[in-house]
């Protein structure tokens, strides 16, 4: 009788477990207009776990921390906050600058990339313009740890970083079509390839994205691609 009654609930513990769901995720979407103009469309994970919370307050915080031009990333800046903050230095601008028609803008677009029983990658894409000759745009990506809302670093997803670069490169000199003549530090303003500091997953492997200066002129552009799971698969902790 022992026997059975522990291999019931082993069973009832192994069916819990596999019918555990996956986070969910809606869109927010959010505009503001008091005097700057502030868009905000998120992902937001739903429930009141912790790591819905963990995930849903750093993504806020990223935004946050954008918006107050902060040179240091502030933990406990809150995205209230750095809307009201974004404001107020505007209207500090328009009261210096009475006669400018310029607006400051803010947008902000995230979207879920990949999602796994392992992990979940979120790329923010922003964009503040406060005067100049172009405004900033930026892309960040942030890989979370499913079972904790952690933020992964490269070295949790990929177990040879050496060996990862090598493959990149190659990939990044067919993103760039680069010729015989060239040389690839062309790109790197005089240095050696490296990897970028953004690196996320899609559904066909990892992205490697170097955002407008990263790489070459601003002419450039964005500079992104793709190294498909098969490339890598051995060099992944994770996916």
């Amino acid at each position: 009788m022992k026997r059975f009654f522990g291999l019931f609930f082993l069973l009832i513990s192994l069916n819990t477990c596999e019918e555990e769901p996956q986070l969910v995720f809606t869109e927010s979407n959010q505009l503001y207009q008091e005097h700057a103009t502030i868009e905000i469309n998120i992902p937001v994970a739903k429930g009141d776990s912790e790591i819905a919370k963990t995930i849903n307050s750093k993504v806020e915080n990223h935004i946050a921390n954008m918006l107050i031009f902060s040179e240091e990333d502030s933990n406990t800046v809150t995205l209230d906050e750095g809307i009201s903050k974004f404001d107020a230095e505007y209207k500090n601008f328009k009261a210096d600058f009475e006669e400018s028609n310029l607006i400051w803008e803010a947008t902000f677009d995230a979207e879920v990339l990949y999602q796994s029983s392992n992990i979940i990658s979120i790329a923010i894409s922003s964009y503040t313009n406060t005067g100049g000759a172009h405004g900033n745009s930026v892309i960040t990506f942030y890989n979370f740890d499913i079972a904790s809302g952690n933020i992964l670093d490269n070295k949790d997803i990929i177990n040879d970083l050496e060996s990862f670069a090598k493959i990149a490169e190659e990939h990044f000199k067919n993103d760039v079509d680069l010729k015989e003549n060239e040389s690839i530090d062309d790109f790197f303003f005089g240095e050696p390839f490296h990897l970028p500091a953004n690196i996320g997953f899609n559904e066909e492997g990892l992205v490697l994205l170097y955002n407008t200066y990263e790489v070459a002129s601003y002419a450039m552009g964005i500079t992104e691609f793709t190294i498909p799971f098969e490339d890598i698969d051995t060099l992944l902790v994770i996916k």
